[in-house]
């Protein structure tokens, strides 16, 4: 391989990101694979009086506490039921691990980022501003959330307002 070959397969490379895909509802979703520690099973969980309904309470995960979202309730998308089949994604956001709950994980995907389209204004089950953009896989629209900025917000408030501008 050439010099010139190797470094245009490297840029193709470095210009790809690559998101971990999960439905909601009858949603298409991603979010940055190198946010994702782990995928569990919902477990019991430790309920916070007072806290929002989607915020499910918290679990130990080996010696960190956890707070766990149900994106489910968040985006009042799909229905908000816990068995063995329910999927937990334990995220790590700056130096916090969360927990998000979603019907279904899909697959990796990798995405230019010109094949990424900017969010709409409307039409999505929250607000744009948590949006990374759009983009399609196999005639299928996929939403890209910028989960970091969606954690990190003060309307979930799990993190000190301070610490959210590394986001913005």
């Amino acid at each position: 391989m050439s010099a010139n070959a190797a470094a245009a397969e490297q840029a193709t490379n470095e210009e790809q990101q690559e998101f971990l895909t999960f439905v909601l509802g009858d949603e298409n979703y991603a979010l940055d694979i190198m946010t994702v520690k782990e995928i569990r099973g919902y477990e019991n969980v430790t309920k916070i009086a007072n806290a929002p309904d989607f915020i499910k309470g918290v679990i130990n995960l080996r010696g960190d506490i956890v707070p766990i979202i149900d994106l489910r309730i968040k985006f009042n998308v799909g229905e908000a039921s816990y068995n063995e089949f329910t999927i937990v994604i334990m995220l790590m956001i700056g130096e916090r691990v969360v927990g998000i709950v979603v019907d279904e994980v899909s697959d990796v995907i990798k995405v230019k980022e010109s094949e990424i389209k900017p969010p709409p204004e409307f039409g999505v089950a929250f607000d744009s501003a948590y949006l990374h953009g759009l983009t399609t896989v196999k005639d299928d629209m996929i939403i890209l959330v910028n989960i970091q900025k969606l954690i990190s917000s003060d309307e979930l408030g799990l993190f000190d307002p301070n610490a959210q501008a590394e986001y913005e």
